[in-house]
């Protein structure tokens, strides 16, 4: 969850003037729910056993007061007794070895591959955001409410979501719930951080190896975010497939899974009549089905001039925005092309799939303890979210459209803008090599108040037109090259100028007009632009 909680645990410290030192013993010994069995566990080998009982989390079980201001969560669910495969290093997925030491800063995790080479993630199921905070706070009552916290994730919610990406065509992995044994000694130099654990298993998709089976035959292989958008921006024949990518946020969106930022992303890479295609492929479902405001603090912590993204799953999608927060950055590169009704055709496309059989079905993968404690309202949040989808999808569109970018690439393009009437401008964009159209939409001035223009690098070219009573602020940054921008637009009634450009002073060819605001200036960080988010 990273620095938000940071965030929430300041806030906590100042609502209720709290001190003292951070609780050494918060995490409960064992997950295994038998101490006689753990002992046992401690001399047995992996090939012995099959299965334990265990409570992922029994440590964040509170009653009473401490819910009352802090929240239930799913406090119920992490204490719940649940059986789990033991993991064998010599058994599981045929057999695997470790590669790499990974995690975040709250997650502990192995890269691991197969015979083959394909790659599987291990992911521990509990967290410790301990290592978010600065190191004078970590002995401070800050840990605790940190700690304390991480009861609002379900952790068993990447369990339900295989079925219903499945059906609604989004790539996927599918994550297995496994047991370490206190014995276990297949991870070598890292057996103290993982034995007597309890971990997902999923695939992990990073190379030509591990492409998804939604997507055999089509990719050639994988790309990161961070890979993807700078050879987005780099050449002028790499595109993401803006439509896959809007699905599955829309999908994001139905399971309340607010933390969707760009390293929260793989990319399949294909090749389409000599142009790359990238499309989405998401990952850490961490959380997925988030239940925050149910206690006065969290509650207060989670308002609009709080810490808005803590946006909590219910049968209404009380704050859609809330859920876009974390994903701003990647969400204005990767859908710049949509409009409206390509938001709406998605949002019917999944009401389609997720069908009442697929979303039952979906939650019934929860462990039988947790299916008893939320499975039924877990359905009827669903079912209800899906039915409000294409309402939550016109809010979604609404907040992507109000400050739109349009950009180009490091090689030559042509960016043509025509104000249409006062209520359309029309933007589109060629490439000059071949002069190709590569992008082309109509923006509507009661949806969009700015539409920005990034030339990067390159000469590139820029044409203002069209007289109108009132019309959209276009924002042209011209990038480095020697550019070309004519703006013979006009704009008629307000008093401001609807044309604004940004470039270097000189090396330029600029032809103001009457609508030209001149933001020109030797400097060269005129043209600053963040590319990759990283």
């Amino acid at each position: 969850m990273k620095n938000h909680l940071l965030h929430a645990a300041l806030y906590a410290c100042i609502l209720t003037l709290a001190s003292g030192c951070a609780r050494s013993n918060f995490f409960t010994p064992t997950p295994i729910t038998d101490a006689e069995q753990y002992e046992r566990l401690k001399q047995t080998n992996p090939s012995d056993v099959d299965s334990v009982t265990i409570q992922a989390g029994r440590h964040y079980k509170r009653s009473g007061l401490h819910t009352f201001f802090w929240g239930k969560h799913y406090r119920d669910v992490w204490a719940a007794p649940v059986k789990v495969e033991v993991f064998d290093m010599t058994r599981t997925r045929g057999g695997l070895s470790i590669e790499k030491l990974g995690g975040g800063m709250q997650t502990t995790s192995l890269t691991l591959a197969d015979k083959d080479g394909f790659t599987y993630a291990l992911r521990s199921l509990d967290k410790d955001p301990l290592a978010v905070l600065p190191p004078l706070w970590r002995k401070s009552f800050v840990t605790n409410v940190l700690r304390d916290q991480t009861s609002a994730i379900n952790p068993y919610a990447a369990l339900v979501l295989p079925p219903m990406a499945e059906a609604a065509g989004i790539p996927h992995s599918t994550p297995q719930l496994v047991y370490v044994l206190p014995s276990d000694t297949t991870f070598g130099e890292h057996q103290d951080k993982f034995q007597d654990g309890v971990y997902l298993i999923e695939e992990k998709y990073n190379d030509e190896k591990s492409i998804p089976d939604q997507l055999t035959g089509e990719a050639k292989d994988i790309a990161s975010s961070k890979k993807m958008l700078k050879n987005r921006f780099g050449d002028d024949d790499h595109f993401i497939n803006q439509k896959a990518f809007a699905k599955a946020r829309l999908f994001d969106i139905l399971i309340n899974d607010w933390d969707r930022h760009e390293g929260q992303w793989e990319w399949a890479v294909a090749e389409e009549g000599g142009n790359t295609i990238y499309s989405p492929i998401p990952k850490d479902r961490d959380n997925a089905f988030f239940q925050f405001d149910d206690g006065i603090i969290p509650w207060l912590f989670s308002r609009k001039w709080a810490i808005r993204k803590f946006e909590s799953f219910d049968k209404e999608y009380k704050d859609v925005y809330a859920l876009m927060i974390n994903s701003q950055f990647i969400d204005a590169r990767a859908m710049t092309e949509l409009n409206s009704e390509d938001f709406q055709e998605l949002a019917r496309e999944l009401q389609a799939a997720l069908t009442d059989e697929v979303i039952e079905r979906s939650v019934r993968q929860f462990p039988d303890s947790v299916h008893r404690l939320v499975g039924p309202s877990t359905v009827q949040k669903l079912k209800n979210r899906r039915d409000l989808l294409p309402e939550a999808a016109r809010e979604f569109y609404l907040n992507l459209a109000k400050d739109a970018l349009v950009i180009g690439t490091d090689k030559e393009d042509k960016f043509e803008v025509k104000r249409l009437n006062g209520e359309e401008t029309s933007v589109t964009v060629y490439r000059l090599d071949d002069d190709k159209q590569v992008y082309h939409r109509v923006f509507k001035r009661s949806e969009t108040k700015q539409i920005t223009l990034h030339g990067l690098a390159e000469d590139d070219e820029f044409e203002v037109s069209g007289e109108v009573d009132r019309g959209i602020k276009v924002v042209i940054v011209g990038g480095r090259g020697e550019d070309k921008i004519e703006d013979t637009s006009r704009v008629r009634k307000g008093w401001s100028r609807h044309t604004i450009v940004y470039d270097t002073s000189r090396g330029n060819e600029i032809e103001f007009g009457p609508e030209t605001k001149d933001k020109t200036t030797h400097k060269v960080k005129v043209h600053a632009f963040d590319r990759e988010g990283f």
